[in-house]
């Protein structure tokens, strides 16, 4: 059996940055429970927004969110009462966690300009494209194609584990095109995992997006 790594994590320090900065080294545990509620509570408001990732920025009395997402409009909303709604709601939960003291909670929205470009959005569509039942073969297929449409991808790897059209014995299958060095720690992998939730079960979805190698 071989030992699987998360193409992120594997590269943190290296080309890759982590999602929470701020002073976490007093009450760390607080702080972490903080981070994995506001990320729960805005993955599930934000299902259907194509966000990308959150980051988390703390300082002494202020916690800094921002969400970049595919569909900032739609966030936002009219006027800005989504994002005026969202950061009650943020601001309620963080609160709620953090009895001994009341946090300001500063939310910010960014565009993420071309989706294909992100493993985590590409993962999103294929996704929901699976939930509505269309075969994955073509889905798989028309989402190869356009990620590799793009010159800053050199390759592109993209795996459907579960019940694929619903036949009665899982199994995964991948498709490829290009090259994907995954055991080089320079190399600039864009790693994104979604799950479909069909009818009759669970599909992973995995895209692994290849950008070249970073030297600097």
């Amino acid at each position: 059996m071989t030992h699987k790594v998360h193409p992120k994590i594997f590269r943190i320090g290296i080309t890759k940055g982590w999602d929470s900065k701020g002073f976490y080294e007093k009450n760390f545990s607080s702080f972490l429970k903080e981070d994995y509620a506001i990320r729960r509570l805005l993955r599930s408001l934000l299902r259907e927004m194509g966000v990308e990732k959150i980051e988390i920025e703390r300082s002494m009395d202020e916690v800094g969110v921002i969400v970049y997402s595919a569909r900032p409009g739609l966030i936002i909303g009219r006027g800005g009462e989504g994002v005026k709604t969202l950061k009650e709601k943020l601001e309620k939960e963080v609160n709620r966690i953090s009895k001994s003291e009341k946090k300001k909670v500063r939310l910010e929205i960014r565009e993420v300009k071309d989706p294909w470009l992100s493993a985590t959005l590409a993962a999103q569509d294929i996704a929901r494209q699976l939930e509505r039942r269309l075969p994955y073969r073509k889905v798989v297929k028309q989402a190869l194609h356009k990620i590799s449409m793009h010159k800053e991808v050199k390759g592109v790897r993209i795996q459907v584990s579960g019940r694929l059209n619903g036949i009665e014995i899982a199994r995964s299958e991948y498709f490829q095109q290009g090259q994907l060095k995954r055991e080089t720690l320079r190399g600039d992998i864009d790693y994104g995992f979604e799950m479909a939730r069909c009818p009759f079960g669970a599909i992973g979805v995995k895209v692994f997006i290849y950008k070249g190698e970073k030297f600097d």
